[in-house]
């Protein structure tokens, strides 16, 4: 199996750094082809403008997603981002490793997905009809592969449980897990979620690692979040609301695009499918990931 992960975390020496370590070692250690694209090593440009579209004609007004759409179409992507596409394209899996920077992804991962995934490659693809709209969340360029977060937080599991004050981390994840990775066509993975992050020692970071290890082993016959398929009938074109009657009890919100048959609760929520193990409260900060 070839895996890319995409890393996102300024400091080496961090939580984040050595999880990405436990992660590439058993990946090759099963005998996996693993790619690491290390953002920040890197330096990654994270903004989208004029330079990313190199034949854009002087003076012509830049429109993103047009421009998109042609340099995607004529090749003419810059170098680093056709790079990644590549990778992509090679990869049965795609794993987003970050840190929880106020209630999101860092920014230079922002940017990465901004300037990767070009129009004509993970968007505006597929036929728009009365009986389809499009080929995406569920279908796409990406259908078939799987992808997963990894994901550090400074805040207590308790924090971002259904009555936490952070509001439920599968609601904060959905716009990345949903949004982003099922929209092209990903079958997405529960996130793997380490909490507590700054207060992590030694002692604590040992079962964490091994139920990374864990995860790893299982990329490849775990469940995935039973997200609905846009183009799979549940959903009326054009306006894509769900069909009535298809919601399951009590569910409102992101967790009416779960498909209840496939393993989401009677509330219609993923029931921590993603949490890791709660790591110990350490008094030393050891491993430390810049308080998130």
């Amino acid at each position: 199996m070839k895996v890319l992960i995409v890393f996102a975390h300024p400091e080496p020496r961090s939580l984040n750094g050595a999880l990405l370590d436990v992660a590439v070692r058993e990946l090759r250690r099963l005998g996996h082809d693993v790619q690491v694209s290390d953002l920040y090593a890197r330096g990654w440009k994270s903004e989208v403008d004029r330079a990313d579209f190199p034949s854009l004609a002087q003076g012509e007004q830049l429109k993103p997603a047009a421009a998109s759409k042609q340099a995607f179409e004529a090749a003419t992507l810059t170098g680093d981002v056709r790079a990644e596409i590549e990778k992509l394209l090679w990869a049965d899996v795609l794993i987003l490793q970050f840190p929880l920077w106020w209630f999101s992804m860092p920014a230079i991962l922002k940017g990465w997905v901004d300037r990767v995934f070009a129009y004509g490659f993970a968007y505006g693809v597929g036929e728009h009809s009365d009986k389809r709209w499009g080929d995406r969340y569920g279908d796409g360029t990406l259908k078939g592969k799987r992808a997963m977060l990894v994901v550090t937080a400074g805040g207590w599991e308790e924090h971002y449980s259904s009555r936490g004050i952070n509001g439920p981390i599968d609601d904060l994840l959905f716009p990345i897990n949903h949004g982003i990775l099922h929209y092209p066509g990903y079958d997405v993975l529960p996130p793997f979620v380490v909490y507590r992050a700054d207060r992590l020692d030694h002692s604590g970071f040992a079962p964490i690692a091994e139920a990374l290890r864990k995860r790893m082993r299982a990329l490849a016959t775990a469940a995935p979040i039973p997200y609905r398929r846009q183009n799979g009938g549940d959903y009326l074109i054009p306006s894509m609301q769900l069909r009535a009657g298809l919601e399951g009890p009590g569910a409102s919100g992101f967790a009416l695009h779960l498909d209840r048959a496939g393993g989401a609760g009677r509330d219609g929520k993923l029931h921590s499918l993603g949490s890791s193990p709660r790591p110990a409260g350490g008094a030393g900060t050891v491993v430390n990931d810049l308080a998130k």
